[in-house]
């Protein structure tokens, strides 16, 4: 006997095949109503989001202005988890709306290549109102027929399309990171698209291949992309590491609609041009127009011991011993011991870092309770591992730490609360994504620091 459960899991079923695959058209009443719905869902979810992380309220006119510039300016000061779980909600939505965008493309009798439109900020939304007003077009027998039939003769060679994927990711990365010094949302999500699009069109335009040998060959593609910027010297290791995850996530969506534009026989030339032209060009917009957001990371531990006898490790502390720690070892730069010249407001801190010294002046000199300071200047962030000197233009202006301060807390029982802040500014995109790396890592180096003045001061209390 079906219970109203079953028909709800049923409808949930329809709903999800309808919204993440291919199998059905979708003409502009679907295109209108899913749409509509789907939007609501996302604004009700972002608002309650934001506002439990600002306080503020979120408006559909904030969609038009960048996420950079949100989180600069009316987001500024939000909770540490906003970035990344907005970036996490978004991803799905905007899966279905790429896939339901190509099957309105095709039932307007249009090519689905044009849906490469739905990245390019402000034009997406409209491209989006011209596909609610455009009729369905030869849409109908264009979904019936123009399939690829699978195959009898011989398996498809993928090395054609895999060193075509590869060298647009290559030369993408060269126009992206040496011409345009942009690290932007078209080199980080736009490039592994575009790669896993035209490896997977090439790869299927002559027989039907299934879909986890397609997503093999686009993976292996991304591989080679890495190799070769590992071995010509444009990336180092910890960073190819670092942004593999949402690479191969990307450049996979973008195969299952290679995939798609190959079986639907859909013009090579279109997808050439678009892809040639919309890439760099969004590149070139992004290009210099990085808005820094500024974040601050805070740590705290409880010492042992009464403020002032914690005060003077803090202002200067001593050699730290070597960490054990796997990420410092490949290269992450990490605090080693502190000095500082003069007292008061305007004495100059240094921090040493394995990789140089941050340059302090303190701006706040309360003995016993808070010290804070600027930085004006800051050493690179990390040593990359590579086969040769490599100093990608990420290392310099793109994480850049801005303050940071020391607060002791007394606490009833004769401990002290020691609580570290950095404030650091971050540019590179999308900033939901990298910011899963850079506050953790600040985070490690403030418990670095303060498990050492907790054991050079208790361990001198003690004595």
């Amino acid at each position: 006997m079906r219970t109203p459960a079953d028909g709800v899991r049923t409808r949930v079923t329809e709903l999800l095949r309808f919204w993440f695959t291919y199998e059905e058209r979708v003409d502009r009443g679907d295109y209108l109503r899913h749409g509509i719905g789907l939007m609501a869902v996302k604004y009700t979810v972002d608002a309650a989001l934001v506002g439990l992380a600002t306080g503020t309220l979120w408006t559909p006119l904030d969609y038009l202005h960048s996420v950079p510039f949100l989180l600069s300016s009316r987001l500024s000061g939000a909770a540490p988890y906003l970035a990344p779980a907005l970036a996490a909600w978004t991803l799905p939505f905007l899966w279905i709306g790429v896939s339901m965008t190509q099957r309105r493309l095709l039932d307007a009798g249009w090519s689905a290549w044009w849906s490469l439109l739905y990245f390019v900020p402000l034009i997406s939304y409209a491209l989006i109102a011209v596909l609610v007003l455009v009729p369905s077009g030869n849409g109908g027998d264009a979904w019936a027929s123009g399939r690829l039939e699978d195959s009898a003769a011989r398996r498809h060679n993928p090395l054609v399309p895999m060193l075509a994927g590869a060298s647009l990711g290559l030369v993408m990365m060269w126009l992206s990171v040496a011409w345009m010094d942009s690290y932007g949302l078209a080199l980080f999500m736009g490039t592994p698209y575009a790669i896993g699009l035209v490896t997977a069109y090439l790869h299927c335009r002559r027989y039907r291949a299934g879909a986890a040998e397609t997503h093999g060959v686009v993976a292996m593609t991304m591989a080679l992309v890495a190799g070769g910027a590992f071995a010509l010297g444009f990336e180092g290791a910890i960073c190819l590491l670092m942004i593999a995850p949402l690479g191969i996530v990307v450049a996979l969506m973008g195969g299952v609609t290679g995939r798609f534009l190959a079986r639907r026989c859909e013009s090579a030339l279109r997808g050439a041009v678009l892809v040639v032209v919309l890439l760099p060009g969004t590149a070139a917009v992004e290009a210099g127009s990085e808005v820094a957001t500024l974040r601050e990371v805070r740590s705290f531990v409880v010492i042992d011991a009464p403020a002032d006898a914690v005060w003077d490790e803090v202002i200067a502390f001593s050699p730290i011993p070597e960490p054990t720690a796997l990420l410092f070892r490949l290269g992450l730069a990490y605090p080693t011991r502190a000095r500082i010249d003069g007292q008061g407001v305007g004495a100059v801190r240094y921090c040493m870092f394995s990789t140089g010294a941050f340059v302090e002046p303190v701006t706040a000199w309360e003995p016993g309770r808070r010290l804070s300071f600027d930085v004006v200047a800051s050493p690179p962030p990390l040593r990359e591992l590579s086969l040769w000197d490599v100093a990608p233009p990420h290392l310099e202006g793109y994480l850049v730490p801005r303050a940071g301060e020391f607060r002791l807390v007394s606490m009833p029982d004769g401990r002290t609360r020691l609580e570290g802040s950095t404030w650091y500014e971050q540019r590179l995109r999308p900033e939901g994504y990298w910011v899963l790396f850079s506050d953790p890592v600040i985070g490690m180096i403030h418990r670095r620091v303060l498990e050492h003045i907790r054991s050079a001061v208790e361990a001198r209390t003690a004595g």
